[in-house]
Protein backbone atom coordinates (compact mmCIF):
# COMPACT_ATOMS: atom_id res chain seq x y z
CA UNK A 1 0.00 0.00 0.00
CA UNK A 2 1.86 3.03 -1.45
CA UNK A 3 1.42 5.77 1.45
CA UNK A 4 0.35 9.60 0.28
CA UNK A 5 2.09 12.32 2.29
CA UNK A 6 0.83 14.96 0.09
CA UNK A 7 -0.18 17.25 2.99
CA UNK A 8 2.96 16.79 5.32
CA UNK A 9 5.29 17.92 3.07
CA UNK A 10 2.78 20.55 2.12
CA UNK A 11 3.02 21.14 5.73
CA UNK A 12 6.72 21.74 5.49
CA UNK A 13 6.67 23.70 2.68
CA UNK A 14 8.52 21.00 0.39
CA UNK A 15 7.45 20.77 -3.31
CA UNK A 16 4.27 18.55 -4.21
CA UNK A 17 2.77 17.37 -7.22
CA UNK A 18 -0.50 18.58 -7.09
CA UNK A 19 -1.75 20.65 -3.79
CA UNK A 20 -3.16 18.41 -1.02
CA UNK A 21 -7.05 18.72 0.40
CA UNK A 22 -8.98 17.89 3.33
CA UNK A 23 -12.03 19.31 4.70
CA UNK A 24 -12.70 19.95 8.21
CA UNK A 25 -15.58 18.19 9.72
CA UNK A 26 -15.32 15.85 7.00
CA UNK A 27 -16.94 13.02 9.11
CA UNK A 28 -20.01 14.32 9.25
CA UNK A 29 -23.78 14.61 8.47
CA UNK A 30 -23.14 15.78 4.87
CA UNK A 31 -22.49 11.94 4.53
CA UNK A 32 -25.85 9.65 4.74
CA UNK A 33 -24.25 6.63 5.95
CA UNK A 34 -22.96 8.63 8.59
CA UNK A 35 -26.20 9.95 9.18
CA UNK A 36 -27.60 6.60 9.87
CA UNK A 37 -24.36 5.77 12.61
CA UNK A 38 -25.85 8.81 13.96
CA UNK A 39 -29.70 7.24 14.40
CA UNK A 40 -28.08 5.08 16.19
CA UNK A 41 -25.12 6.62 18.29
CA UNK A 42 -24.59 9.72 19.95
CA UNK A 43 -21.01 11.86 19.41
CA UNK A 44 -19.87 10.90 22.66
CA UNK A 45 -20.75 7.08 22.20
CA UNK A 46 -19.15 6.68 18.78
CA UNK A 47 -16.09 8.53 20.34
CA UNK A 48 -16.06 5.80 23.29
CA UNK A 49 -16.01 2.94 20.99
CA UNK A 50 -12.86 2.80 18.55
CA UNK A 51 -13.32 0.53 15.46
CA UNK A 52 -16.74 2.61 14.71
CA UNK A 53 -15.01 5.89 15.65
CA UNK A 54 -12.21 4.62 13.01
CA UNK A 55 -14.53 3.32 10.73
CA UNK A 56 -16.50 6.29 10.54
CA UNK A 57 -12.86 8.79 10.20
CA UNK A 58 -12.19 6.81 7.54
CA UNK A 59 -15.45 6.96 5.46
CA UNK A 60 -14.72 10.36 3.67
CA UNK A 61 -10.88 9.26 3.02
CA UNK A 62 -12.46 6.34 0.88
CA UNK A 63 -15.45 8.40 -0.67
CA UNK A 64 -13.66 11.70 -1.15
CA UNK A 65 -10.02 10.44 -1.78
CA UNK A 66 -8.93 13.36 0.36
CA UNK A 67 -5.30 13.57 1.50
CA UNK A 68 -5.41 13.54 5.37
CA UNK A 69 -8.01 11.98 7.86
CA UNK A 70 -9.20 14.15 10.51
CA UNK A 71 -9.89 12.11 14.08
CA UNK A 72 -13.35 11.63 14.34
CA UNK A 73 -13.86 12.87 18.21
CA UNK A 74 -14.65 16.39 19.58
CA UNK A 75 -13.12 19.34 21.02
CA UNK A 76 -14.71 18.55 24.69
CA UNK A 77 -13.14 15.23 25.29
CA UNK A 78 -10.63 16.26 26.79
CA UNK A 79 -12.41 18.37 29.57
CA UNK A 80 -14.60 15.26 31.04
CA UNK A 81 -10.67 13.90 32.16
CA UNK A 82 -10.01 17.50 33.85
CA UNK A 83 -13.51 17.80 35.90
CA UNK A 84 -15.67 19.04 33.48
CA UNK A 85 -19.27 17.34 33.59
CA UNK A 86 -20.77 18.26 30.07
CA UNK A 87 -23.06 16.98 27.29
CA UNK A 88 -23.27 17.69 23.63
CA UNK A 89 -26.99 18.67 23.07
CA UNK A 90 -28.74 18.13 19.65
CA UNK A 91 -29.08 21.77 17.77
CA UNK A 92 -27.44 23.62 21.03
CA UNK A 93 -23.66 22.28 21.28
CA UNK A 94 -21.34 21.47 24.22
CA UNK A 95 -23.70 22.42 27.79
CA UNK A 96 -21.89 22.37 31.00
CA UNK A 97 -23.12 21.21 34.34
CA UNK A 98 -21.69 24.11 36.37
CA UNK A 99 -20.16 26.97 34.44
CA UNK A 100 -16.96 28.23 35.86
CA UNK A 101 -16.97 31.08 38.08
CA UNK A 102 -14.55 31.55 40.60
CA UNK A 103 -10.86 30.52 41.21
CA UNK A 104 -12.03 27.69 43.56
CA UNK A 105 -13.82 26.15 40.53
CA UNK A 106 -10.39 26.46 38.39
CA UNK A 107 -8.88 25.31 41.14
CA UNK A 108 -11.16 21.93 41.39
CA UNK A 109 -10.15 21.54 37.76
CA UNK A 110 -7.78 17.92 37.48
CA UNK A 111 -4.55 17.36 35.46
CA UNK A 112 -5.34 15.54 32.59
CA UNK A 113 -5.33 11.45 32.78
CA UNK A 114 -5.68 10.25 28.98
CA UNK A 115 -4.72 6.73 29.14
CA UNK A 116 -6.89 6.57 32.31
CA UNK A 117 -10.13 8.58 31.21
CA UNK A 118 -9.45 8.65 27.23
CA UNK A 119 -7.63 5.43 26.33
CA UNK A 120 -10.96 4.76 23.63
CA UNK A 121 -8.89 7.79 21.83
CA UNK A 122 -5.87 6.53 22.12
CA UNK A 123 -6.85 3.13 20.54
CA UNK A 124 -8.85 4.42 18.06
CA UNK A 125 -5.61 6.47 16.67
CA UNK A 126 -3.85 3.01 16.82
CA UNK A 127 -6.57 1.86 14.71
CA UNK A 128 -6.16 3.91 12.09
CA UNK A 129 -2.57 4.33 12.07
CA UNK A 130 -2.26 0.96 11.08
CA UNK A 131 -4.97 1.07 8.13
CA UNK A 132 -4.86 4.89 6.41
CA UNK A 133 -2.62 5.31 3.69
CA UNK A 134 -2.81 9.07 4.29
CA UNK A 135 -1.84 11.42 7.27
CA UNK A 136 -3.86 10.95 10.43
CA UNK A 137 -4.25 14.50 11.66
CA UNK A 138 -5.35 14.77 15.74
CA UNK A 139 -6.76 17.96 17.13
CA UNK A 140 -7.87 19.68 20.15
CA UNK A 141 -9.73 22.84 21.09
CA UNK A 142 -7.98 26.03 21.90
CA UNK A 143 -7.52 27.30 25.49
CA UNK A 144 -10.12 30.55 24.43
CA UNK A 145 -11.96 28.51 22.77
CA UNK A 146 -12.37 25.56 25.52
CA UNK A 147 -12.71 28.23 27.97
CA UNK A 148 -15.99 30.04 26.25
CA UNK A 149 -17.84 27.22 27.11
CA UNK A 150 -16.91 26.21 30.17
CA UNK A 151 -17.93 30.15 31.68
CA UNK A 152 -20.72 30.59 29.13
CA UNK A 153 -21.99 27.55 30.17
CA UNK A 154 -23.28 26.81 26.37
CA UNK A 155 -22.29 27.88 22.77
CA UNK A 156 -22.38 32.21 22.61
CA UNK A 157 -22.37 34.56 19.87
CA UNK A 158 -21.27 37.29 22.54
CA UNK A 159 -19.00 35.49 24.84
CA UNK A 160 -20.23 38.26 27.54
CA UNK A 161 -19.30 35.97 30.79
CA UNK A 162 -15.81 34.91 29.34
CA UNK A 163 -15.02 38.65 28.40
CA UNK A 164 -15.89 39.72 31.76
CA UNK A 165 -13.59 37.20 33.33
CA UNK A 166 -11.01 38.13 31.05
CA UNK A 167 -11.23 42.02 31.95
CA UNK A 168 -12.50 42.15 35.70
CA UNK A 169 -10.64 38.67 36.82
CA UNK A 170 -7.55 38.55 34.79
CA UNK A 171 -5.90 36.62 37.53
CA UNK A 172 -8.77 34.24 37.26
CA UNK A 173 -8.17 33.66 33.27
CA UNK A 174 -5.05 33.35 33.32
CA UNK A 175 -5.10 30.49 36.19
CA UNK A 176 -7.97 28.95 33.58
CA UNK A 177 -5.21 29.31 30.36
CA UNK A 178 -2.67 27.61 32.73
CA UNK A 179 -4.20 24.73 33.39
CA UNK A 180 -6.11 24.42 30.01
CA UNK A 181 -2.53 25.23 28.20
CA UNK A 182 -1.27 22.38 29.83
CA UNK A 183 -4.14 19.80 29.16
CA UNK A 184 -3.74 20.46 25.54
CA UNK A 185 0.28 19.80 25.56
CA UNK A 186 -0.46 16.52 27.40
CA UNK A 187 -3.40 15.61 24.90
CA UNK A 188 -1.36 16.29 21.96
CA UNK A 189 1.83 14.87 23.01
CA UNK A 190 -0.54 11.70 23.82
CA UNK A 191 -1.86 11.80 20.42
CA UNK A 192 1.35 11.63 18.29
CA UNK A 193 2.65 9.17 20.40
CA UNK A 194 -0.13 6.89 19.74
CA UNK A 195 0.36 7.59 15.88
CA UNK A 196 -0.82 10.60 14.97
CA UNK A 197 0.59 12.30 12.09
CA UNK A 198 -0.07 16.40 12.42
CA UNK A 199 -1.94 17.84 15.22
CA UNK A 200 -4.23 20.78 14.85
CA UNK A 201 -5.03 23.31 17.45
CA UNK A 202 -9.07 24.86 16.92
CA UNK A 203 -9.31 28.50 18.03
CA UNK A 204 -12.72 28.36 16.50
CA UNK A 205 -13.76 31.40 18.56
CA UNK A 206 -10.91 33.22 19.00
CA UNK A 207 -11.65 35.72 16.43
CA UNK A 208 -14.28 37.53 18.71
CA UNK A 209 -11.14 39.25 20.12
CA UNK A 210 -9.71 42.47 19.66
CA UNK A 211 -5.80 42.07 18.66
CA UNK A 212 -4.66 43.89 21.70
CA UNK A 213 -6.53 41.53 24.14
CA UNK A 214 -5.76 38.22 21.98
CA UNK A 215 -1.63 39.65 22.13
CA UNK A 216 -2.65 39.89 26.41
CA UNK A 217 -4.86 37.17 27.47
CA UNK A 218 -4.76 34.15 24.78
CA UNK A 219 -1.48 34.63 22.62
CA UNK A 220 0.85 33.84 25.21
CA UNK A 221 -0.76 30.41 26.00
CA UNK A 222 -0.97 29.26 22.37
CA UNK A 223 2.78 30.44 22.41
CA UNK A 224 3.72 28.01 25.16
CA UNK A 225 1.83 25.26 23.61
CA UNK A 226 3.10 25.02 20.54
CA UNK A 227 7.01 25.84 21.99
CA UNK A 228 6.28 23.05 24.29
CA UNK A 229 5.07 20.42 21.19
CA UNK A 230 8.27 22.03 19.31
CA UNK A 231 10.47 18.95 19.59
CA UNK A 232 7.84 16.54 18.42
CA UNK A 233 8.23 15.66 14.29
CA UNK A 234 5.02 15.88 13.60
CA UNK A 235 3.60 18.96 11.38
CA UNK A 236 1.45 21.57 13.62
CA UNK A 237 -1.01 23.33 12.55
CA UNK A 238 -3.16 26.71 14.24
CA UNK A 239 -6.60 27.29 13.12
CA UNK A 240 -7.51 30.74 14.61
CA UNK A 241 -11.25 29.94 13.47
CA UNK A 242 -13.47 32.72 12.14
CA UNK A 243 -13.58 36.13 11.65
CA UNK A 244 -9.63 35.95 12.88
CA UNK A 245 -8.15 38.19 9.54
CA UNK A 246 -7.36 40.68 11.83
CA UNK A 247 -5.46 38.61 14.55
CA UNK A 248 -3.36 37.20 12.13
CA UNK A 249 -0.64 39.48 12.32
CA UNK A 250 0.30 38.71 15.79
CA UNK A 251 0.70 34.58 15.05
CA UNK A 252 4.47 34.85 13.75
CA UNK A 253 6.14 34.07 17.12
CA UNK A 254 4.62 30.24 16.81
CA UNK A 255 6.71 27.63 16.88
CA UNK A 256 4.25 25.82 14.29
CA UNK A 257 4.25 24.78 10.96
CA UNK A 258 0.28 25.90 9.48
CA UNK A 259 -1.69 28.45 9.80
CA UNK A 260 -5.35 28.16 8.61
CA UNK A 261 -7.22 30.56 7.17
CA UNK A 262 -10.93 31.51 7.14
CA UNK A 263 -13.10 32.79 3.59
CA UNK A 264 -12.47 36.45 4.86
CA UNK A 265 -9.01 36.49 3.91
CA UNK A 266 -7.18 36.08 0.69
CA UNK A 267 -4.65 33.34 0.33
CA UNK A 268 -2.68 36.01 -1.09
CA UNK A 269 -3.39 38.56 2.26
CA UNK A 270 -3.17 35.89 4.78
CA UNK A 271 0.34 34.93 3.94
CA UNK A 272 1.08 38.75 3.79
CA UNK A 273 -0.29 38.75 7.01
CA UNK A 274 1.65 36.41 8.69
CA UNK A 275 4.70 36.00 6.85
CA UNK A 276 7.09 33.75 4.97
CA UNK A 277 7.94 31.44 7.67
CA UNK A 278 4.04 29.42 7.61
CA UNK A 279 2.49 26.73 5.38
CA UNK A 280 -1.29 28.35 5.11
CA UNK A 281 -4.37 26.23 4.87
CA UNK A 282 -7.63 26.71 3.48
CA UNK A 283 -9.85 28.95 2.39
CA UNK A 284 -13.13 28.24 0.77
CA UNK A 285 -16.06 29.46 2.18
CA UNK A 286 -17.92 26.49 3.27
CA UNK A 287 -21.51 27.88 1.86
CA UNK A 288 -20.09 28.09 -1.89
CA UNK A 289 -20.82 24.47 -1.58
CA UNK A 290 -24.49 25.17 -2.09
CA UNK A 291 -23.56 27.05 -5.52
CA UNK A 292 -23.60 25.03 -8.95
CA UNK A 293 -20.19 23.17 -10.06
CA UNK A 294 -18.85 25.91 -12.24
CA UNK A 295 -19.28 28.35 -9.78
CA UNK A 296 -17.55 25.87 -7.22
CA UNK A 297 -14.79 25.57 -9.33
CA UNK A 298 -14.22 29.09 -10.09
CA UNK A 299 -13.80 29.57 -6.40
CA UNK A 300 -11.54 26.58 -6.17
CA UNK A 301 -9.33 27.82 -9.34
CA UNK A 302 -9.13 31.07 -8.03
CA UNK A 303 -7.87 29.66 -4.38
CA UNK A 304 -5.47 27.53 -6.02
CA UNK A 305 -4.07 30.14 -8.08
CA UNK A 306 -2.95 32.18 -5.08
CA UNK A 307 -1.83 29.15 -3.26
CA UNK A 308 0.60 27.72 -5.67
CA UNK A 309 2.33 30.90 -5.69
CA UNK A 310 4.56 29.90 -2.40
CA UNK A 311 5.58 26.77 -1.29
CA UNK A 312 3.17 25.21 1.59
CA UNK A 313 -0.40 25.66 0.53
CA UNK A 314 -3.20 23.16 1.56
CA UNK A 315 -6.37 23.13 0.37
CA UNK A 316 -9.81 22.89 2.55
CA UNK A 317 -12.62 25.09 3.82
CA UNK A 318 -12.28 28.34 5.64
CA UNK A 319 -14.82 26.23 8.49
CA UNK A 320 -16.30 22.99 8.55
CA UNK A 321 -18.50 20.88 6.55
CA UNK A 322 -22.50 21.74 6.99
CA UNK A 323 -25.12 19.10 6.75
CA UNK A 324 -26.74 20.34 3.94
CA UNK A 325 -23.62 19.74 1.92
CA UNK A 326 -23.45 17.77 -1.25
CA UNK A 327 -21.11 13.99 -0.29
CA UNK A 328 -21.52 14.72 -4.95
CA UNK A 329 -19.94 17.77 -5.08
CA UNK A 330 -17.47 17.19 -2.42
CA UNK A 331 -15.70 14.16 -4.54
CA UNK A 332 -15.95 16.24 -7.65
CA UNK A 333 -14.61 19.43 -6.09
CA UNK A 334 -11.48 16.71 -4.31
CA UNK A 335 -10.52 15.17 -8.13
CA UNK A 336 -10.99 18.90 -9.62
CA UNK A 337 -8.84 20.33 -6.54
CA UNK A 338 -6.41 17.47 -7.46
CA UNK A 339 -6.39 17.90 -11.35
CA UNK A 340 -6.16 21.33 -11.87
CA UNK A 341 -3.70 22.35 -9.26
CA UNK A 342 -1.48 19.54 -11.02
CA UNK A 343 -1.40 21.02 -14.37
CA UNK A 344 -0.69 24.29 -12.36
CA UNK A 345 1.85 22.99 -10.53
CA UNK A 346 3.24 21.19 -13.53
CA UNK A 347 3.04 24.51 -15.72
CA UNK A 348 4.56 26.38 -13.26
CA UNK A 349 7.72 23.83 -12.78
CA UNK A 350 8.27 23.70 -16.75
CA UNK A 351 8.20 27.45 -16.68
CA UNK A 352 11.08 27.67 -14.38
CA UNK A 353 12.68 25.08 -15.36
CA UNK A 354 12.56 22.64 -11.86
CA UNK A 355 12.86 19.09 -12.55
CA UNK A 356 11.39 17.47 -9.52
Amino acid sequence: MSYNDRFIRASRKEHVDRVPVWYMRQAGRYDPEYRKIKEKYSLLEICQQPELAAEVTLMPVKKLGVDAAILYSDIMNPVASIGIDFDIVAGVGPVIANPIQSSADVARLKPIDVEGDLSHILETIRILDRELDVPLITFAGAPFTIASYLIEGRPSKSYIRTKTMMYSQPEIWHQLMQKLGDMVITYARAHMAAGGKAFQLFDSWVGALAPHDFRQFVLPTIERIFSELSDLDQPKVYFPGVASGELLPELGVLETDVIGLDWRVSITEGRRRIGDRYAVQGNLDPYVLTAPMDIIKANANRIIDEGIQQPGFIFNLGHGLFPEASLEKLRDLTAYIHDYSAEAIAAADQKEGRHV
